[in-house]
């Protein structure tokens, strides 16, 4: 499996960019044991990493985040289990800490003495993390699609269509309770897209988080995401994005008006 991994980061130049490339491989290897294990008849894949592996997004990321979408015989516990064992029968050492809340579930899985063994760190104790989120609980509205993707491995994934996901990354843009680069970063995506987020979806995720209902839709969403976008610090989302992404040239994209400018041709 080393030498397999070596082969995924030769091409790579930086130290950065090798472990962005060797994280993706383990979060592919990851939804490979997934799809081979049915998992996707339980839960889509959603979030950023999504955006990247079905439609070739320009950044990288640290999560897998998926949502329940049949509670049936669904136990996140046994998928990290699942995930741990198969790691190992592929000789990789893993260590997972799972959290499994009422309605958010996480498991931060590391890598001990891979970044070594793959030439990345001379600290024997520095290790490479994935987190794994499950929402349990995903506000009603989603869609969903099965894509076929050859990236390393050939697989099905069920995922949320791309209104939903757009929906989704407007609750997280700005209902988070932090400033997350990445989420900006794939917003502009988004909108260079011209994609129409699923509304339905978007309230109700508001809803279930703030206890509002917003009534946002195609007449008033242009003037909710100015009021929004006035708040944000760019200088922190270009800081937290910047190793991601596979062009640093981008970060000129991440700027207030050029954004607002964006949001007007919509």
């Amino acid at each position: 499996m080393i030498e397999f991994l070596q082969q995924q980061i030769a091409s790579e130049k930086s130290s950065e960019m090798k472990i962005n490339r060797l994280r993706e491989a383990l979060q592919l290897l990851c939804l490979k044991i997934m799809h081979d294990k049915g998992y996707f008849s339980k839960v889509a894949f959603v979030g950023g990493t999504a955006l990247r592996v079905i439609y070739d997004m320009r950044r990288f990321s640290e999560d897998l985040d998926f949502s329940v979408i049949n509670k049936k015989d669904y136990n996140f516990s046994e998928i990290i289990s699942t995930l741990e064992r198969e790691f190992k029968l592929s000789g990789l050492e893993l260590e997972t800490k799972t959290k499994v809340a009422k309605t958010v579930q996480g498991s931060m899985l590391k890598f001990p003495k891979l970044l070594k063994l793959m030439g990345l760190s001379q600290l024997e104790g520095q290790k490479l993390s994935i987190k794994i989120e499950a929402d349990s609980n995903p506000p009603s509205g989603w869609q969903l699609q099965n894509t076929v993707v050859t990236k390393i491995y050939v697989l099905n994934i069920t995922h949320f269509v791309l209104s939903s996901l757009y929906a989704t990354k407007l609750h997280a843009c700005f209902f988070r309770k932090y400033v997350k680069g990445r989420d900006f970063y794939d917003l502009v995506w988004y909108l260079g897209k011209r994609i129409k987020p699923d509304y339905e979806l978007l309230n109700n995720a508001i809803k279930q988080t703030e206890g509002k209902d917003l009534g946002l839709n195609e007449s008033n969403i242009r003037d909710f995401l100015k009021e929004r976008l006035a708040n944000i610090d760019f200088d922190l989302v270009k800081k937290d994005v910047e190793r991601f992404l596979e062009d640093k040239n981008e970060l000129e994209l991440l700027k207030k008006d050029l954004i607002l400018s964006m949001v007007n041709q919509k």
